[in-house]
């Protein structure tokens, strides 16, 4: 009887901290992922001027995307900037990215949105 108490007890204290082994493993990795990413933004947010004019040009043509895209690009540019230095200082709450694409060289030809970081933690 006590051999099989034992085994409970060892079976039971397994189980209550798989979870919090699980969770702890992608705590490390979901904070990580943030500071990198606002390092990354921080030192590439100016990319976000020309990009923004390649993308305005092949839309609405050249004369548009060297007026509204290079209006659109500062404003990308600080706002990249901005929030992945908002990222630096805050990754200790890890959250998903705030910035869509998370880094600058991810589907270049796309616009950079700014959305909600309530995510769930990742993996």
């Amino acid at each position: 009887m006590e051999k099989l108490f034992r085994s409970l007890l060892a079976v039971f204290v397994l189980y209550f901290f798989a979870s919090q082994a699980a969770m702890a493993q992608s705590y490390p990795y979901a904070s990580g992922e943030k500071f990198v990413s606002g390092i990354a933004n921080v030192a590439t947010g100016f990319v976000e001027l020309p990009k923004n004019i390649v993308i305005s040009s092949g839309e609405n043509g050249v004369p548009y995307g060297m007026t509204v895209g290079l209006v659109t690009g500062i404003f990308h540019t600080v706002g990249r900037t901005v929030i992945g230095a908002l990222d630096m200082v805050t990754f200790l709450i890890p959250t998903g990215p705030s910035v869509s694409p998370p880094y600058i060289w991810n589907n270049f030809y796309n616009e950079t949105t700014y959305g909600s970081s309530y995510y769930s933690i990742r993996r």
